[in-house]
C-alpha cells in the first residue's frame, strides 16, 4: 500500500488486522500525543484503551479523553452468542463532547479514537472531525483498511494515511503543529 502523508490537518493511521482491533494504532497516538503534551503541546480527544477480553465474549471497548483521563464506554453487551457490531451509537455520543471541547479550546492537536462504521455514514464523530479541520486544527484518527475509501471520500482525497510507524507519525505531527503556528 502506499500511504499520502503530505496533509497538515487530517490524517489516518490505517491499520489492516481485524484481530488486533487496532491496538498497535492506540498504543501509537497514546505514545506520540503524551510526548507532546510533555513538550506542551495543547492535545485533545480520545484514544481508544483497550480492555482485556472476558472468557466468551466481545471485548469491551472505551475512549478515554486525553486531557483529563475521563473514560467513556462505547459498547453494548450483546450476549456471548452475538456476532454483530457492539458498538454502542449513544456512548459515543457522548464522548463527542470531548472533541466540540477541544475545538472549544482551539486546542494544537485534535485525536478522534476512530474514523469506523459510524464516520463512514456520516454519523459518529464525522461532524466534529469535519468541524476540526474546517477550524484549521490538526486531526489525527485510525481507520480500518476496510474503511479507507469512505476516509478518503470523507477528506475528498486529502486526508493523509500513516503507516503504523513511530517516525512516520511523529514527523506527520511536526509538521502539522509547525503548519498549526504559521497559521
Amino acid at each position: 500500500m502506499t500511504y499520502n502523508t503530505q496533509s497538515a490537518v487530517l490524517a489516518a493511521l490505517v491499520y489492516a488486522d481485524e484481530v488486533t482491533r487496532g491496538e498497535g494504532a492506540d498504543a501509537l497516538v497514546r505514545t506520540v500525543c503524551h510526548d507532546l503534551q510533555r513538550q506542551g503541546w495543547r492535545v485533545g480527544g480520545l484514544w481508544q484503551e483497550h480492555v482485556p477480553v472476558t472468557a466468551g465474549r466481545k471485548p469491551p471497548m472505551q475512549v478515554v479523553d486525553l486531557r483529563t483521563g475521563q473514560v467513556f464506554g462505547i459498547s453494548q453487551d450483546c450476549g456471548a452468542l452475538s456476532q454483530g457490531c457492539c458498538l454502542d451509537p449513544g456512548g459515543v455520543a457522548q464522548a463527542s463532547v470531548v472533541l466540540r471541547q477541544a475545538l472549544a479550546d482551539r486546542v494544537d492537536l485534535a485525536v478522534a479514537n476512530r474514523f469506523g462504521a459510524l464516520e463512514a455514514t456520516g454519523r459518529g464523530l464525522a461532524d466534529e472531525l469535519a468541524a476540526l479541520a474546517c477550524a484549521g486544527i490538526p486531526v489525527l484518527t485510525v481507520v480500518a483498511r476496510r474503511h479507507l475509501d469512505a476516509w478518503r471520500n470523507f477528506t475528498g482525497g486529502a486526508g493523509a494515511e500513516l503507516p503504523l510507524h513511530l517516525p512516520t507519525l511523529s514527523d506527520w505531527c511536526a509538521r502539522a503543529l509547525a503548519h498549526r503556528e504559521l497559521a
